[in-house]
């Protein structure tokens, strides 16, 4: 019988995947405890506008971390902070302190998490940072650090 899984089920497949089973296995476990349906054409059907929703997001997201990349390889984004006389920074900056700037400076709102910085900014001056805005598209934003 061919079904429709509604959630993973371990070894036996994933999430709106279309596998065979046994008749007895689906009446007996898999329906009772609402894990898939009948693939018949109505929820073959409810499947495919779903795949097309999901498909459809994924490009709207896309188009707009494009637009944010290109959006952000225009701008310097300054951070001021106390450092010492030779250019060292007390503390440090943190991608946080970057994602807040940018969305006070330039209303750009980013995900903390998805700014890939190796280390905390710890000395004044200009860095290229990248940020990992959906998969494949990365932003690259220059930082510039400057001392109070």
């Amino acid at each position: 019988m061919k079904v429709i899984l509604k959630a993973d089920i371990k070894s036996i497949g994933k999430k709106d995947e279309i596998i065979n089973v046994s008749d007895g296995y689906a009446r007996n476990f898999l329906f009772p405890k609402n894990l898939a349906v009948v693939a018949d054409n109505k929820n073959m059907s409810e499947l495919k506008t779903r795949e097309d929703s999901k498909k459809y997001q994924k490009n709207q997201e896309k188009e707009k971390a494009i637009k944010i990349s290109e959006e952000i390889s225009k701008i310097t984004l300054k951070i001021h902070v106390k450092a010492g006389e030779n250019g060292k920074i007390f503390g440090g900056v943190s991608s946080k302190e970057i994602a807040q700037e940018l969305e006070n400076q330039y209303k750009i709102v980013i995900d903390k998490k998805k700014i890939d910085l190796k280390e905390t900014i710890k000395t004044v001056g200009i860095r290229t940072i990248e940020i990992k805005l959906f998969e494949g598209i990365i932003g690259k934003l220059k930082v510039h650090v400057v001392a109070l």
